[in-house]
């Protein structure tokens, strides 16, 4: 149900947004079909002293557009003008508000930079996306998968996961982010954070810093592929610089040496691991909190045989044989784990 509230709520803003942008021609359609008619219902006089009511002043303004007067003329300076001026007035009127709605709903079907700044303006707190890469797609996934409102920017129309986003209902607007207007038409503004994640460090920096300019509470996040640069922007910028090689190397070398680990990360200087363990030497009739007390091993998930996946199982727990693991530690105590199970030695892969 969250889903579809969310959907009103943002097709109710998109609504407010749009409405927002016709201002000026809602306003002179109120003065050409509410104040006009008014006019002629108090000032208007007919040959034979008869006066008219607004549904009829109304008749009257409405076919004087085209051209077709429904009243007989009058010796009035104030209504004449107003016979005068109406006609091209109201073309105008009309003309405008045709034509820049059917732009806008056209501009919906092709993705067009104006339809993207319509449904930005009708988003806050959002995140904005800087490149559709591999990496720029997979941070959109998980923001869309935790209910975040995106907006993606990809320079490259023809970039591979385009087409993908925009499957996925989330608006990708084509534009070079060095651009004055490409973050204002995503509405930074009134973002609650930015991913800069291009291949090109200087284009990310850049739009980081134009981001704070526009937005200077916005959270921002930057990929770097120069690691002299990661701490540098970390302690000028106050930004969270990620360098894609420094996350990337302790998976890779663990994955060398053993394929056992599916996840590793670093925590203030220490290497943690993620592993799975089939309970079968030295763990079963320990508990969870045994487990977690000797080895500093922190059970993420366990699955009885036959039973659904337990998150985070209770200390008091006992693992039985044939349980599956999911374990999270320092990469010693992961060591020192596996050498109390039997399991010093780690497969080439995990067929084996």
């Amino acid at each position: 149900m969250a889903r579809p509230r969310r959907r009103v709520a943002a097709n109710l803003r998109y609504l407010i947004a749009l409405l927002a942008r016709f201002k000026v021609t809602l306003l002179m359609a109120a003065g050409l079909f509410l104040f006009a008619p008014l006019i002629f219902t108090w000032l208007y006089v007919g040959p034979d002293r008869s006066t008219i009511q607004y549904g009829q002043a109304f008749h009257h303004v409405y076919f004087l557009m085209f051209g077709q007067p429904s009243l007989p003329y009058v010796d009035n300076l104030l209504l004449e003008g107003l016979n005068l001026i109406i006609p091209p007035f109201g073309i105008a009127v009309v003309v405008d508000g045709i034509v820049r709605f059917t732009y806008l709903y056209f501009a919906k079907h092709r993705d067009d930079k104006e339809w993207i700044q319509v449904i930005s303006e009708t988003m806050k707190d959002h995140v904005v996306v800087c490149g559709a890469g591999r990496v720029g797609y997979r941070v959109a996934t998980e923001l869309l998968a935790l209910e975040r409102e995106i907006v993606v920017i990809e320079k490259n129309q023809s970039a591979a996961f385009v087409t993908v986003l925009r499957d996925k209902k989330i608006p990708v607007l084509i534009d070079d982010i060095r651009s004055t207007q490409c973050l204002t038409r995503t509405n930074v503004e009134r973002a609650w954070g930015i991913v800069c994640a291009t291949d090109d460090d200087l284009a990310n920096l850049n739009v980081a810093l134009d981001a704070r300019r526009l937005n200077p509470r916005i959270r921002v996040v930057i990929r770097l592929f120069d690691d002299d640069l990661v701490n540098k922007v970390r302690d000028t910028f106050k930004a969270e610089a990620l360098s894609s090689s420094a996350l990337a190397a302790p998976a890779m070398a663990l994955a060398a040496l053993d394929p056992r680990i599916v996840h590793s990360f670093h925590v203030a200087g220490h290497l943690m691991v993620v592993s799975n363990f089939l309970a079968k030497n030295g763990l079963p009739g320990m508990s969870i909190g045994e487990l977690r007390d000797r080895f500093g091993a922190l059970t993420l998930t366990l699955r009885h045989a036959g039973a659904p996946e337990q998150l985070h199982p209770g200390s008091e727990v006992r693992i039985a044989a044939g349980d599956l693991l999911t374990v999270q530690a320092e990469y010693r105590q992961y060591r020192k784990l596996r050498e109390h199970t039997g399991e010093t030695e780690p497969p080439l892969s995990l067929a084996q």
